[in-house]
């Protein structure tokens, strides 16, 4: 095979005019081509050798298909071309099955589409030269469920319907089996599925399993279900095309019913909405439509049985009374006398339209006030309501009535009885307060603030009106009063009044119908008044003014004061003589002692639990007291008394027994009264009003520095022996 390949190639050289060297050879210039001569001048010549092209695939290996180099070179030894590629082609062959991109195609389509409506498209591929026909891939549907509904497009492969007739209620899928094939459908195939599922529309009319339904529905009662109306539908379950509505078209007037959708069976649920009254309407004949929830189609036909007659008989049951007015509310003056009447509190018997089967009776009056007659229900009251009932609210009293009727088992309605006092004007209203203090200049301080209060509630109280009395005209001369609001005056002064003491007399009037009103006093303290409106007390408001005592005024009280001494020193000393006798006779083992005259207001007694202020073991024992029917001596002087007027104490008749004591105590209580010789013990002593001040300073020493200057006492030495003893405490040191 070499030596033949090479007898070849040298008479294509020889053809050539070249000189040409193989492998084998033993020219040494052959052997050595780099070793070449410099070059001839001759025209140079190219190598064209054609691609060789070799099957892929091929069987028989190894399998030659030329050598690797070849070299021309001249006489000399020298290269005449240069080195050149062989191309060699290899030849497609059809090796590769085309391939589908996914096993099972899916797509949807509405039902009732038309022929050309796409559904879905198929893709594959070959591994082949796609320059070739090896690629060339062709489409086909090998089988489909059902009639042939669908084709696919050979060289996209794509899926449309071919034909009407798409219907889902007969077939819902369709499953296709697909096939693909190289060489252009002649050579290597391949196959995959398509499922197609028509999607559902609404042509099909829902209609009711029968034309007429009877149900039964108790009386008295709402929101319960007392029937089911069957339908059917052959559209998708669960979707809007096959979900049915319900409307009643005739036999409820008054809306006593309700048709709702179960969303599981699509059945209608009959229920009552509004009570039912047998009374009244013991059967109702209604007439329901049925209809899905999205529109049907204008194609498609419409059920026979989309209307259906539903009879619902009511049961008679016995129903609670029902009070003809409730709450009922009615109103009474207040202070309204026992068996005043209230108000007839009647219901009705909805069984029987009749009041006589009724009783009533009181569940809930917390006072107390009110009596119900059993069988008519008239309600009065059994005694007087008291204003300040805590039960009273806003002026409204409120009580619950029952009323049952006779059946069995009974029923019993509840029935509030509401009931407005109305408010009377029976009281005026009252200052507040009833005294106070004003500037004696009017343009000082804000006046003096008066309030009023009133027992009755609006509208009889405020706004309240404030007067100067009408019966002292003389008033309006030095005082004023101005309203600020509904319920508070200002009093002022007009001009400068004398500081002291005024007592006023004002008229205040209410707003009831009528009015009430009321003349009131009022104390009005006129001071002297600081910078700042306020009262001054005492020396501060002797040194405003610029005053002190005048020694006149004190040479006079310093009189007094001895005169005073002088008429009670020989009546304590008489007593002082004449006190042992009377004491020792009453009190055994007390000795006399000056200090019993000294009095101690500071000591208020133990209360129930002091037992030693007085021995009241001594009243249990009249026996004891004996030693009382002697002479005791002269009685105690009063004070308050002249001597001229003192009358001998009366005797007094010992008790024999015990059980005469309160008469005892009765008649030496009536000989005290009587006795103008002893002190005045009974006499009513006020101690919790001080009063407003004097308009004369204090006699202390202790304020009497107080004034502009000190006052001068030396004069008290000119006055006599009896003023000795104030000269030393008063006078100069």
């Amino acid at each position: 095979m070499d030596t033949a390949l090479f007898l070849a190639l040298g008479l294509l050289a020889q053809s050539l005019g070249l000189s040409v060297g193989f492998l084998g050879l033993k020219r040494p210039s052959t052997l050595f081509p780099w070793r070449q001569a410099p070059a001839l001048g001759r025209v140079r010549r190219a190598w064209v050798i054609p691609p060789i092209s070799v099957s892929e695939n091929h069987k028989r290996l190894p399998y030659p298909l030329v050598q690797l180099r070849a070299f021309a070179l001249d006489l000399g030894g020298s290269t005449l071309e240069e080195p050149t590629d062989l191309e060699i082609v290899v030849v497609d062959q059809n090796d590769n099955r085309p391939v589908f991109r996914q096993e099972v195609f899916t797509g949807q389509v509405l039902e009732g589409a038309v022929p050309g409506t796409f559904v879905t498209k198929a893709e594959a591929t070959d591994a082949d030269d796609p320059e070739t026909d090896n690629a060339a891939l062709r489409y086909s549907v090998l089988e489909q469920s059902g009639p042939q509904l669908f084709s696919i497009d050979e060289h996209t492969g794509e899926i449309r319907t071919v034909q009407v007739g798409l219907d889902r209620e007969v077939v819902a899928m369709y499953n296709l089996t697909l096939q693909v094939a190289d060489m252009s459908g002649d050579g290597l195939t391949a196959t995959a599925s398509a499922i197609i599922t028509l999607e559902d529309v609404n042509d099909n009319a829902p209609g009711f399993s029968r034309d007429e339904f009877f149900v039964e529905a108790p009386e008295a009662v709402s929101g319960v279900d007392v029937g089911r109306l069957e339908v059917e539908d052959k559209d998708l379950p669960g979707s809007p095309n096959w979900a049915a509505r319900f409307t009643i078209l005739e036999g409820d007037p008054d809306g006593h019913f309700a048709i709702r959708t179960d969303p599981k069976t699509n059945e209608g649920v009959l229920s009552v909405v509004k009570p039912l009254d047998y009374e009244s309407c013991d059967q109702y004949d209604l007439k329901v439509l049925v209809h899905n929830e999205a529109p049907l189609l204008a194609a498609a036909p419409r059920a026979q049985r989309d209307q259906a007659r539903v009879s619902v008989q009511v049961q008679d049951v016995n129903e609670a009374p029902v009070f003809q007015e409730n709450p009922l509310r009615t109103s009474l003056v207040e202070g309204a006398a026992p068996g005043t009447p209230v108000a007839t509190f009647s219901a009705r018997d909805p069984d029987t339209q009749q009041l006589q089967r009724l009783s009533y009776a009181k569940d809930y009056d917390p006072e107390d006030w009110l009596q119900v007659d059993g069988a008519t229900g008239w309600v009065q009251t059994q005694r007087v309501l008291s204003p300040a009932s805590p039960f009273l609210k806003d002026g409204w009293y409120r009580a619950i009535i029952l009323a049952h009727d006779d059946a069995s088992p009974p029923r019993t309605a509840t029935g509030t009885l509401s009931i407005e006092i109305l408010e009377v004007n029976d009281h005026a209203p009252e200052l507040s307060p009833p005294s106070g203090s004003l500037c004696s200049e009017p343009d000082q301080g804000s006046g003096l603030l008066l309030g009023a209060t009133d027992e009755d509630l609006p509208p009889h109280g405020a706004p309240f009106h404030f007067l100067l009395s009408p019966r002292f005209p003389e008033l309006a001369q030095n005082w004023s009063l101005s309203q600020i609001n509904m319920s508070h005056a200002r009093l002022r002064l007009r001009h400068q009044v004398q500081e002291g003491l005024h007592r006023l007399s004002l008229l205040l009037r209410d707003s009831g119908h009528p009015p009430q009103q009321h003349e009131q006093p009022l104390n009005v303290t006129v001071c002297h008044c600081g910078q700042d409106g306020t009262c001054l007390q005492g020396a501060a408001a002797l040194k405003a003014r610029g005053t002190g005592i005048s020694l006149g005024a004190l040479a006079i009280m310093l009189a007094s004061v001895i005169l005073l001494l002088s008429l009670a020193l020989p009546a304590a000393l008489l007593t002082q003589f004449r006190q042992p006798s009377w004491d020792k006779g009453l009190l055994q083992g007390l000795q006399d002692d000056l200090r019993d005259n000294i009095l101690n207001y500071d000591e208020q007694g133990g209360g129930e639990e002091d037992q030693d202020a007085y021995d009241i073991s001594q009243l249990r024992h009249p026996s004891k007291l004996a030693a009382l029917s002697a002479p005791l001596g002269r009685p105690p002087l009063r004070r308050d008394a002249p001597f001229s007027q003192m009358c001998p104490a009366p005797s007094h008749k010992l008790p024999s027994s015990p059980a005469d004591m309160a008469d005892f105590i009765n008649d030496g209580l009536e000989a005290a009264d009587g006795d103008l010789s002893v002190p005045p013990y009974d006499t009513a002593l006020i101690y919790d009003y001080e009063g407003d001040g004097s308009m004369a300073g204090t006699l202390s020493s202790i304020l009497s520095s107080l004034g502009d200057e000190d006052q001068d006492y030396s004069c008290l030495q000119d006055w006599g022996p009896h003023f000795a003893r104030l000269a030393d405490l008063y006078g100069p040191l």
